[in-house]
């Protein structure tokens, strides 16, 4: 395994408590601010104390390991691999981007029909149609050599997809396991992918 490899692993199995304590943190030091009521990327709204420093921690770092880790793990010689591997391996890089697009371009939450949280919109749809059908095609590029991975990927994606676009959970819910799916996923599926030969 090389050093590119290894690092891209580290950074995949941070992501998810990275993630959760950059939230947990940011959102303790407002007081008016519930993780039951108020969705994640709140915290990095337009005018929301130390939002800045939300934006580049918990979704540009975020966003740009898991970018890291799509091509330094997951796609490890993936020019030798059947095509769902390759194109998985491309959207799961573009989700990490997007995912750092959420910080980027911070919604406005004193006017929900301007162009910041347009922009960030349309960062957050790109994330999840990015994410979803990464997780279809590696999964099915999986199967054949690990069942259990295969079924992860699966797993992961079809939580993102209804999290994202079937209202059944309140918004802020719905939001933060859309995020456990996604940051969960890359951490198990670290652990268990081949490493490149």
């Amino acid at each position: 395994m090389g050093q590119s490899e290894r690092w891209g692993r580290w950074a995949a199995t941070g992501l998810l408590p990275w993630l959760a304590v950059t939230v947990a943190g940011f959102g303790l030091a407002i007081p008016l601010y519930s993780q039951w009521r108020y969705p994640v990327t709140l915290l990095g709204g337009v005018g929301v104390p130390h939002a800045t420093a939300f934006n580049l921690l918990a979704m540009g770092v975020t966003g740009v390991a898991a970018a890291f880790a799509a091509l330094s793990v997951f796609g490890g010689g993936v020019a030798r691999h059947a095509w769902p591997h390759r194109v998985g391996v491309q959207l799961l890089f573009l989700s990490g981007l997007a995912f750092a697009g959420l910080g980027l371009f911070p919604l406005d939450p004193s006017d929900f029909e301007g162009a910041a949280t347009q922009r960030h919109s349309a960062a957050w749809l790109l994330w999840e149609v990015s994410f979803i059908p990464a997780m279809l095609a590696l999964g099915v590029a999986m199967r054949g050599r690990d069942r259990t991975l295969a079924g992860l990927c699966w797993a992961a994606g079809a939580v993102v997809l209804v999290t994202g676009f079937v209202p059944l959970l309140p918004a802020p819910l719905a939001q933060r396991l859309g995020f456990l799916a996604w940051a969960g996923w890359f951490g198990v599926a670290a652990a268990r992918w081949p490493a490149r030969t």
